[in-house]
Parts: C-alpha cells; structure tokens; sequence
C-alpha cells in the first residue's frame, strides 16, 4: 500500500479487551467506572494540592504531576475502548492510532520517570533529613519535572516517527485494545528490525534504569528505618514504604512482561498480554490515589478541606 493511501484511508481494527460477545456489556461497565474513579481521585488529588499551601512541598509536587499524568495516561487509551465496545466497532484511523501511540508513550514514561522521581525524594528525606530543604529546592524539583516532560516527549516521538517508515499488511488487527509499539510491529509487512533494536535499547533503559534507582532509594530507606529506635515508627514507616512498593512491583511487572518479554502470537498469549496491559494502563492509575494520598493524614485533611469547602459553596 502507497504512502499517501495509507495516511489518508488506511484503518486498523483492534483486538479488544475480549472476543466474547456476552462480556462486552459488563467489561464496558467495569472499564467506566474503573476510569470514572481514576479521573475522579486523582483530579481530587490535584486540586487539594494546589488549594492548601501546606502541600506545597516537594513530595506533594510530584503526586501533583503524578496525578495528572495518570488521567491522561488513562485517557489515551480507555475512552476509544468504550467507544468501540459501545458502538460495537474496532476501527481506529492510521493518523488516530499513531496519535495515540505518541501520548500513551508520553504519559507512560512520564509514570515511569515520575515512579522514580518520588522514591528519591523519599530517599533524601528519610536518609538526609537536615539536607532535604537544600537539595529538593523548589528550583531543583521544577528542574526535575520539566527535564522528566522533556525527555518522554522526545523518546515518544522516537518511536513515533519510526513507525512511520513501516507499511502495514492487509491483515490490520492489531493484537491489543490499543495502539501500542509491539501490536503495530506485529502487524507490519516492513523490516521491523531498528524498530525493535529501539524498543530493546531505548525501552530497556527507559524500564530497568528507573526500576533500578526506586529498588536502590527504598533499600537505602529500609536500612536507614531499621536504625530507628521507635517499634511503632518502624511499622508506620514499612507500612508506608510496603504499599509503594507493591504499586511499583505491579506496575513495572506488567511492564516489562510487555515490553521486554517476548510472546507469541497465541489466543492465550493474546489474552495474558491485554491482561498485563490492563493492569499497567488502568489499574496502577486507579490505585495510586488510594495508595499515595488516602493512606496520608496530611492529604486526607487537604481532600476534607477542599470537599467542605466545595459544599459550602454550592449551598450559598
């Protein structure tokens, strides 16, 4: 297929979350409200932190930034799937799916870097208490975000733009529910060879070297909350630190068995790699509201303050 006709007419048909015809209406229920309850928590979450200025620190900053990456991360991929399963169509414009592809990868590797970022600022503020205020300055953070923004954007249109040198076959069913760098290779005619050395290269050091710095941060906190005297402190501090890590371990798990482990092309293969895609693009946002704000006294008095005063204001 020509170039030009594959910009202008060509389509692509998604897999889905399932073939069966009798789970598609009670999937389209459960994916709405898992994305109504994603969107919902972590905009909360955002406006409590820019409302009350005694979360306007570093850790709060970043939950901030985390937040709104997970909605858009969220929102790249949910909305088409419940428009396709409502309206009982799979198609998605060659144009439309390469859009996706770029934000997804975006606001991934923005969840990813963000993962990271906040396990440092955990790790200078459990470890270096008396230097936290000069290392994690306002400028520096800033600096930090915008160098995390910068760098998915540039790694996404990596990939995009590589995709463009690929032709697609007559068979279009990409083997997903969205438009992600595997499926699509999948489906292509073309030599996919420097787009999977990208994916391995570029992929690999965007997953582990992150995964790497949170495991190493949170080994330097275990030891250093060891050392402290308190029994009590100790439980609140693993209580803390063992919830993050399990957002961590479920989130990069599914992802390197997505990205970094190879699969066939199997109907079970098919069903365990949209398993593992739901877990990282649906899943992990909806937890991280709960996991990083309701398990906080300080972020739990933000979200009552700013909930109080939304009530006061309708009732006037």
């Amino acid at each position: 297929m020509e170039r030009g006709n594959q910009t202008s007419i060509f389509e692509f048909f998604l897999w889905g979350l399932s073939e069966k015809p009798e789970q598609q209406h009670i999937l389209f229920l459960l994916f709405l409200w898992m994305y109504v309850v994603t969107v919902t928590g972590n905009l909360l979450i955002v406006l409590a932190i820019g409302t009350d200025t005694r979360l306007h620190t570093p850790m709060y900053f970043f939950l901030a930034n985390l937040s709104c990456a997970d909605i858009l991360f969220t929102s790249t991929t949910v909305p088409k799937a419940l428009v396709n399963i409502q309206t009982q169509s799979r198609s998605i414009s060659y144009a439309g799916c390469l859009a996706q592809l770029y934000f997804f990868l975006t606001f991934g590797d923005m969840d990813i870097f963000l993962l990271a970022t906040m396990a440092y600022d955990r790790y200078v503020a459990i470890c270096h208490p008396l230097h936290y205020r000069m290392i994690m300055s306002f400028q520096r953070c800033t600096l930090m975000v915008t160098a995390c923004w910068i760098l998915t954007n540039l790694l996404a249109m990596i990939h995009t733009f590589l995709m463009f040198r690929l032709s697609f076959c007559s068979k279009k069913i990409i083997p997903d529910f969205f438009c992600d760098l595997g499926p699509l290779m999948k489906v292509s005619c073309s030599d996919t060879q420097i787009n999977e050395l990208m994916l391995l290269v570029l992929g690999g050091a965007v997953i582990l070297i992150p995964f790497m710095l949170i495991l190493v941060s949170y080994i330097f906190i275990v030891s250093t909350i060891l050392r402290v005297p308190s029994v009590q402190g100790k439980l609140k501090a693993f209580s803390t630190c063992g919830s993050h890590l399990a957002v961590v371990v479920l989130f990069f798990g599914t992802v390197i068995r997505a990205y970094l482990c190879p699969s066939s092309s199997s109907s079970n293969s098919l069903e365990e790699d949209t398993a593992a895609a739901v877990m990282y693009t649906v899943v992990t946002p909806l937890l991280n509201p709960f996991i990083y704000s309701l398990r906080n006294k300080d972020m739990k008095g933000a979200l009552a303050r700013l909930l109080r005063g939304r009530v006061f204001s309708w009732g006037q």
